[in-house]
């Protein structure tokens, strides 16, 4: 993944600048590097994955101009080519070798025209300052804070900045920072004209654009593994993916050791598309076990971010300990884009596109968190076919109306896109999404609402849970989140807007448990 770190303040020690670089080093254990230029500090955390010679190390410097970013830009070498027209030379083969001289020709314009999910930090000599930037739905992480003397820093996590900032902000996606104002480049909600295609022209423009945004992210010079639940969303990544290889590709799948739901249908998607298809079991110790650690590595006290992060983090620390894999591609966004179980209550076709709106632009909090966070501090890179951002540009201008379940069945788009292809049995592609927390193994969920329960009393719950005035917790289970998150992360509950849970103004969502299992149409999903 890598890591990036900026102090806009020159008078700090290296030795420092470093100790808070290195509280990311699981982000990138290749190599790290920091830079001291007029005005402050620049540092980076590398994990080779394009350019892997030491070439590609950033920071790049170009006329003493200086950029460390965490991305991957897609079609760098169509740039490159024509870069190299310009009289350009390089390097490396690295991607992110492009961005200095693109903002020596295109200034902060550039930001718009990038396909690529990112988080950079430039500093620009001539003019003495720093410009940072976030990708528009913001699958890099990217934070903020001031120091008590009012400097600002940049960081990949909220863990660089922790002790240094009083408050620690996420960086707006599809912002860019300049001279102390956060400017809106990219507004991924903004829907400019609503597409009201016949159903063959929306499938079609699904599929071909989905196809392609899992193409491109193919593209690594380290190996590449897929995350294979078994649901639709994952099960398409993988299928497409197969079909593009000319060999078998690496598949990982994640359960309970008791009433894991989705190892059966993982498998039966991995014979189908004859990958190389890895099982991970789990216990309830295991679980428990992870339960702190995953807390410590997202920066969250969301229940539904944390309950589906569990497993996630137990398998790609699986696949760090046992692969030489570092990319992965998951099925994260679909949901946002498509809907879930609880949009199918949505009261009306604009309803359900102002809810799209509003998990579009708060899922750099939520589902991209975890898969960042669970991906990164295992050293693996998360890429992420769903947000490709001309896929989500598309999607969301589709007429809301041909979004809602009027089929009697979630997801029909994207599901009607890819059925002549077979990419993947009929049976996955039609058969109902379950939660993933709960696919993993309907004991996770149980499990941890059991550990918590016995944690507290029901007098202490009701005494802890008061002095938390922000998304003040409302189960157990949210306090004994919320106090493992305020370990490592004091008074910052501000990073995260609330609780990820459904609409409760919805008839039929006005629930207190985030799970898709307690909704009335759940059915039979997690069977």
């Amino acid at each position: 993944m890598c890591a990036i770190l900026t102090y806009t303040r020159e008078e700090i020690s290296k030795d420092f600048f470093e100790e808070m670089l290195q509280r990311t080093a699981s982000r990138g254990p290749d190599k790290f590097r920091t830079l001291k230029v007029k005005g402050g500090w620049l540092g980076f955390n590398r994990l080779a994955i394009m350019g892997l010679n030491c070439k590609g190390m950033q920071p790049f410097e170009l006329n003493g101009n200086a950029v460390i970013c965490n991305g991957e830009l897609y079609g760098f070498k169509a740039l490159k080519s024509y870069l190299k027209s310009m009289g350009y030379t390089f390097q490396s083969d690295s991607d992110c070798e492009i961005i200095l001289p693109l903002y020596e020709k295109l200034g902060t314009k550039m930001f718009s025209l990038l396909d690529a999910e990112f988080a950079m930090v430039i500093y620009d000599d001539e003019k003495r300052k720093f410009i940072a930037a976030r990708d528009p739905i913001g699958i890099r992480p990217l934070y903020y804070g001031y120091d008590e003397d009012g400097y600002i820093l940049f960081a990949s996590e909220p863990k660089n900045l922790t002790g240094v900032c009083k408050k620690i902000s996420p960086f707006p996606p599809g912002h860019y920072y300049e001279d102390g104002k956060f400017i809106s480049y990219r507004d991924m909600t903004e829907v400019k004209e609503i597409r009201t295609d016949n159903l063959e022209t929306i499938t079609k423009n699904i599929h071909d654009k989905l196809l392609n945004g899992i193409k491109k992210r193919l593209d690594a010079d380290a190996p590449v593994g897929f995350l294979l639940s078994g649901g639709l969303d994952s099960s398409l990544v993988c299928g497409v993916a197969a079909s593009l290889q000319d060999k078998p590709i690496e598949t990982f799948a994640i359960g309970m050791d008791i009433d894991a739901i989705d190892l059966k249908y993982a498998r039966e998607v991995a014979d189908y598309i004859h990958s190389n298809h890895h099982e991970v079991i789990i216990s309830k110790q295991d679980v428990l076990d992870a339960l702190e650690p995953v807390v410590k590595a997202l920066g969250t006290y969301d229940i539904t971010t944390i309950r589906a992060s569990i497993g996630m983090y137990l398998l790609c620390k699986w696949i760090h300990e046992n692969t030489d894999i570092k990319v992965v591609l998951t099925g994260e966004i679909s949901d946002e884009l498509f809907g879930y179980k609880y949009t199918d209550f949505a009261p009306s076709a604009e309803a359900f596109q102002e809810e799209a709106k509003k998990r579009i632009r708060e899922l750099h909090m939520y589902d991209v968190l975890r898969a960042d966070r669970c991906i990164s501090v295992n050293s693996l890179e998360a890429r992420v076919p769903f947000g490709d951002l001309d896929f989500v540009d598309y999607v969301m201008s589709i007429d809301p109306e041909k979004k809602l379940n009027t089929y009697g069945m979630g997801k029909y788009l994207l599901r009607k896109a890819f059925e002549p292809d077979k990419f993947i049995p009929h049976s996955i592609l039609m058969r109902e999404k379950a939660a993933f927390s709960d696919a993993v193994g309907h004991s996770l969920r149980d499990d941890l609402m059991e550990y918590a329960e016995a944690h507290y009393t029901d007098e202490e719950f009701e005494e802890k849970r008061k002095k938390y005035t922000h998304a003040t917790p409302f189960t157990k289970e949210s306090l004994l989140y919320r106090e493992l998150f305020e370990k490592y992360y004091p008074s910052q509950s501000d990073m995260v807007i609330d609780f990820w849970m459904p609409n409760k103004s919805w008839k039929g969502c006005d629930v207190n448990d985030p799970s898709a299992r307690v909704l009335s149409n759940y059915g039979a999903s997690g069977k």
